[in-house]
């Protein structure tokens, strides 16, 4: 499929997303949004792919904020519903069945930031700063970003973030959880890559299971999770992938799983 805003390339049953307005810092407008949606949808609708990377054209930022020339004529309503469409969107990501890696190469600031949030988990480069600066523009982040942000770092320190409006070099983001591994920019895709071998060499099903259940976790009523454990532990048992898992441990060789 072809995107305007969006350059995507299936490599090894990776789906490479690159948002691919570096003349814009690849800020995110209302076409951003629409193709993201789009490729997601693609995404979880091809049984070829099997996981995707999401990053930015250029080496300066993987997403440097939303595309605040919209913003200027917006009424309450417009503002609000610009809000519920970017999380909704963002929640098709969180809630893929298909595992989708940030490789941040530069600034995830405001949408960007909260976009990078909304991936399973997130890698990124040297050069990377996160943050919310949406208080220096008289705003509030609308894609999740007070939430999100919460959950992976804390209170105290997503409310200094907040309010300051604040960068988070890549250092911090290490030190604070906010992304699982730190590279020199030029080894940032690799390291990804690296990552989803390891995760295609797992069941299909039990990775969806486990997407799943730890966002279960994350929601105002954690105890529905362990619910939800309960049910994909027991949807495995009805999987051929299980049965291979189980031979191939005792057979002393690695398993080859075919996702049913």
């Amino acid at each position: 499929m072809n995107y305007s805003t969006l350059l995507t390339e299936v490599k090894n049953g990776t789906c490479i997303v690159t948002i691919n307005r570096p003349d814009k810092l690849n800020a995110l407008n209302k076409q951003v949004f629409t193709d993201l949606e789009n490729v997601i949808d693609y995404i979880n609708s091809d049984s070829e792919i099997k996981s995707a990377v999401l990053t930015g054209a250029g080496d300066k930022a993987f997403v440097a904020g939303a595309d605040i020339s919209e913003f200027a004529s917006l009424n309450r309503k417009e503002a609000e519903e610009l809000s519920r469409r970017g999380q909704m969107i963002f929640f098709k990501i969180e809630n893929s069945s298909k595992p989708i890696i940030a490789a941040v190469n530069g600034f995830a600031l405001g949408g960007g930031c909260e976009l990078a949030m909304a991936c399973h988990f997130r890698l990124c480069s040297t050069n990377a700063k996160f943050g919310q600066p949406e208080v220096n523009l008289g705003l509030i982040p609308g894609y999740g970003g007070t939430q999100r942000l919460t959950k992976l770092i804390g209170k105290g320190k997503s409310m200094e973030l907040h309010m300051t409006g604040n960068f988070m070099n890549a250092e911090e983001a290490y030190h604070y959880h906010l992304v699982n591994y730190v590279t020199e920019p030029e080894e940032l895709l690799n390291k990804a890559f690296e990552l989803i071998k390891s995760i295609h060499s797992k069941a299909p099903v039990a990775i969806s299971k486990v997407i799943h259940a730890i966002n279960a976790a994350e929601t105002e009523n954690g105890n529905n999770g362990f619910e939800i454990e309960i049910n994909g532990f027991g949807d495995c048992f009805e999987t051929e992938d299980l049965k291979e898992g189980a031979s191939a441990f005792m057979e002393k060789r690695k398993p080859v799983f075919k996702g049913k």
